[in-house]
């Protein structure tokens, strides 16, 4: 229940003050999946040995700018968010979250098959990219941002997704 108060207080801390309820679907896109990025590293277990520091890191262009710098140093519990940003042929290594930009979707099967079994937590917002191994996708839902989580590719990976994580997802593919 506290992660999920959290979840929710870092969603609203995001939030225009306005008291204007549309507001909030002016926000740009990125910045509400910036913090969807952070939640789903609060709501991931991690393995105990992983170290001090979750390497956020993303491989192609960079759609997010300064709102993933803002996540640099976050807490995560009691590791912090470093950023990192990879070009198409740099190495995924020390990363423990892997955003796979649009344009780097054609090198999926290959990214994958070099992270099997590494605790990377992948993530897209690219259509079937659930369905296609990433453990979780961001999808625009009636012009709100959802996503769907592949439950197989996460435990893969050796990460535990929180309950209150896979409740608020769209779909769940096992």
């Amino acid at each position: 229940m506290t992660r999920l108060l959290t979840l929710l207080a870092c969603l609203f801390a995001l939030l225009p003050r306005t008291g204007d309820a549309r507001a909030a679907d002016a926000l740009p896109e990125y910045r509400l999946k910036a913090a969807f990025l952070y939640n789903f590293a609060l709501l991931t277990e991690w393995p105990a040995e992983l170290g001090p520091t979750i390497n956020l890191c993303v491989l192609g262009p960079d759609p997010f700018g300064e709102e993933l710098d803002a996540l640099q140093g976050r807490n995560v519990g009691r590791r912090v968010i470093g950023v990192r940003r990879l070009g198409f042929r740099d190495p995924a290594s020390g990363c423990q979250m892997l955003y796979i930009a649009p344009s780097a979707m054609a090198s999926l099967p290959r990214l994958l098959d070099a992270l099997s079994g590494v605790p990377v937590l992948t993530v897209a917002d690219s259509p079937d990219a659930a369905r296609e191994g990433v453990a979780i996708n961001m999808l625009p839902v009636q012009s709100k941002i959802g996503f769907e989580v592949n439950l197989r590719s996460a435990r893969g990976a050796g990460l535990h997704l929180s309950s209150k994580l896979l409740r608020l997802a769209g779909n769940v593919y096992q």
